[in-house]
């Protein structure tokens, strides 16, 4: 850095030189310079006689005066000035009452004409040698065509194997071929096998497609490629080919070795859907990768493994057998595979004896490995704001809500009526959620404001669940419904806060009819559309149902709609009393957890009675944290104490081996006043 810096302020010290020199070399300006006057003004100094000598030019005429005053004034055109010569200055030359002088025309510096040509021209090298140096060129060309690829080798890779990858078992199996091929490639080549060229990693963000990538290049122990999909094109033409064929050179003369190319979307979208047809710069960078992967040449020993999360996308020409032989789907863990997770992320985490990864898999359906990283880190994060020494299950319970629904809100400042209308709403979902014999259990109920919502109701399901039922999408619907009737009944008015609720109920109805075929009256027909606006070689959606299909459609999902919230109705007027509890207990201390909504709607508990049993804990909860606050900073103190005393342990050493290096009794009176002085001087310089 410090290099470049030097450079930079050598090109600029170069173009002030010649800037100083060109302005040396015109001689710079006269010490005195002549007044400027108007042209009617030097007419009346000619005509009145007052000028003593005249110097004119074709625009100028400089004069100067009686009283040793020079001026000068611009003439407008020609004409104005052959009329001055004639009428003023012709007679008084002829009367030799004004003497006439003549300038030799000044000559302008050659450099200083050249001045901006030569600017120009600098700024351009100057530019141009920035841009190589930023390319890595090192004092080449432009290096525009050159790979941005990263190879890291066995020693620079940081060892991730296949042991730090947890939940990806079948996963795991797949890419092993890979690594035990490049191990022993005579085992396969005797038996006449082919290994795949390239494997597609397929997946929702943050479920691990680039670690377990990372974990075969660790395994293997070959130098690994890396680059993203978008660092192949450039604004120029032509680039992202260059740049493909540079990869699958350096690529050769490391084989062998794997290439990972994240995003791959971005350079893999289908062929002939953008306008600028078969000469788009994307489209010549995905041939040349076609051609790279599967074409005349051999890349033996070459594997490219790449990842998207839009597989749909993809040119057909890209997936086929020679060239992505293998899709590898890699979706978000299991329960089992959540826990196994839930210990390779908390290895370096002090947990609390309460906390089971068991229990965390349960209570974190849906969530991707990114997503539990992020959850304990929070959690850990969690407990340092406590001054705590061990994350417990309170700050992990805290961290998977703060991850699904954002951070809490306590200092919104909420009106009593819309904390009333909140209770009741989530109350109303909680109770119908309940009342359900197939709907998940109520694993959370808040009135405290979470990113957008002003108050939600967390359900778990017992168990991972890969398909829908009818009567489950149904239910789900009563469930959502549930918040706006129970508005209805306690408050007789509805709110705004039940928009969310009927969008996504709506949505499930719709996908019910169009989707899954669960009308009766349409059948097992699908209806619905691309969610697409761009997709393939389509710029739009298309509709492919007639004008009277789509009116049955509205006609179904209205159906299921009505029923849904006539169902939602009945259960709240039943369970009147349950709500009326829940919602007090809500607005008595704004979060129940599912053991505590099951005592109140169960009876055994009343809401005063759990809200006295509620702020008991919670007073415990304090004193305990507390306590463990009190111990850390204990912790820290003895520590910093024993570090101090350590240190001045050394510095005792130090002293020490000072005052053991005293010089030996001198044997004479001379010698004794000479070791005397010395001593001195070494005790002054101490």
């Amino acid at each position: 850095m410090k290099k470049k810096t030097k450079n930079i302020g050598i090109y600029f010290a170069i173009f002030a030189i010649v800037i100083a020199m060109a302005f040396l070399y015109d001689g710079g300006s006269d010490a005195t310079q002549p007044k400027e006057i108007s042209f009617s003004k030097m007419t009346q100094y000619a005509a009145a006689q007052e000028i003593a000598e005249i110097n004119i030019t074709e625009t100028t005429i400089t004069a100067v005066l009686d009283n040793e005053k020079e001026v000068y004034a611009y003439a407008a055109n020609i004409v104005d000035l052959q009329y001055f010569s004639e009428q003023y200055v012709y007679p008084q030359i002829e009367a030799k009452e004004m003497k006439y002088m003549t300038d030799e025309p000044k000559k302008e510096s050659i450099l200083l004409t050249l001045l901006p040509t030569l600017l120009m021209i600098g700024a351009l090298v100057f530019f141009f040698i920035l841009m190589t140096n930023q390319a890595g060129g090192g004092g080449k060309a432009m290096q525009f065509g050159k790979s941005r690829a990263k190879l890291h080798k066995e020693a620079d890779l940081r060892k991730v194997t296949f042991k730090d990858v947890a939940g990806l078992d079948e996963e795991k199996q797949e890419l092993q071929e890979v690594v035990d091929f490049l191990k022993n490639p005579k085992k396969y080549n005797n038996l006449g096998a082919r290994i795949p060229k390239g494997m597609l990693l397929v997946g929702p963000p943050g479920t691990g497609k680039t670690y377990i990538s990372k974990a075969t290049a660790g395994e293997a122990g070959v130098p690994f490629f890396t680059i993203s999909g978008s660092d192949f094109v450039e604004m120029f033409v032509g680039v992202g080919a260059s740049r493909v064929r540079d990869l699958f050179e350096q690529a050769k003369k490391n084989s062998p070795c794997i290439i990972f190319i994240d995003e791959i979307d971005a350079v893999g979208r289908k062929r002939g859907a953008g306008l600028g047809g078969g000469h788009d710069e994307r489209e010549q960078t995905l041939n040349q990768l076609l051609v790279e992967m599967d074409g005349f040449g051999e890349n033996s020993g070459i594997i490219v493994l790449a990842a998207t999360n839009r597989p749909d996308i993809l040119d057909p020409a890209l997936l086929r057998p020679g060239r992505f032989d293998r899709q590898i789907v890699i979706g978000a863990p299991d329960i089992k595979g959540r826990e196994e997770i839930f210990r390779v992320h908390s290895k370096n985490k002090p947990l609390a004896e309460e906390v089971d990864p068991k229990v965390l898999a349960r209570r974190t359906p849906g969530f991707t490995p990114a997503d539990i990283e992020n959850m304990l880190n929070e959690a850990a994060l969690l407990t340092a704001r406590r001054n705590g020494m061990k994350i417990r299950m309170d700050e992990i319970e805290e961290a998977i809500t703060k991850v699904i629904a954002g951070p809490e809100k306590k200092s919104r400042v909420i009106s009593e009526a819309e904390r009333k209308l909140t209770a009741f709403h989530e109350a109303g979902h909680a109770v119908v959620a309940r009342s359900l014999p197939k709907s998940d259990p109520v694993h959370q109920i808040t009135i405290i404001p979470r990113g957008r919502a002003g108050g939600f109701t967390m359900t778990l399901p017992k168990e991972d669940r890969y398909y829908a039922t009818k009567a489950s999408m149904r239910e789900q619907i009563i469930h959502l419904l549930g918040g706006r009737v129970a508005e209805l009944l306690t408050l007789d008015d509805i709110s705004t806060g039940a928009s969310n609720d009927i969008q996504r109920a709506t949505e499930i109805a719709k996908d019910m009819v169009t989707k899954y075929g669960f009308s009766e009256k349409l059948g097992p027909v699908n209806y619905s559309s691309s969610d697409e606006v761009f997709l393939g070689k389509d710029f739009s959606s298309r509709q492919n149902f007639s004008e009277g299909t789509a009116a049955e459609i509205d006609e179904e999902v209205r159906k299921i709609i009505d029923g849904c919230y006539e169902e939602a109705k009945q259960i709240l007027t039943d369970h009147m009393h349950e709500l009326e509890e829940v919602a007090a207990a809500l607005l008595a201390i704004e979060t129940l957890d599912g053991e505590q909504f099951e005592k109140l709607y169960s009876g055994e508990m009343t809401a005063e009675e759990l809200t006295d049993h509620a702020n008991m804990l919670e007073d415990q909860i304090r004193e305990m944290n507390a306590a463990e606050a009190e111990e850390a900073e204990r912790l820290r103190q003895e520590e910093a104490e024993a570090l101090e005393k350590e240190l001045a342990k050394y510095d005792t050493d130090y002293f020490a081996e000072d005052d053991e290096e005293e010089p030996a009794e001198p044997e004479t009176s001379d010698d004794r006043e000479a070791a005397d002085e010395t001593v001195e001087e070494d005790k002054e310089e101490k």
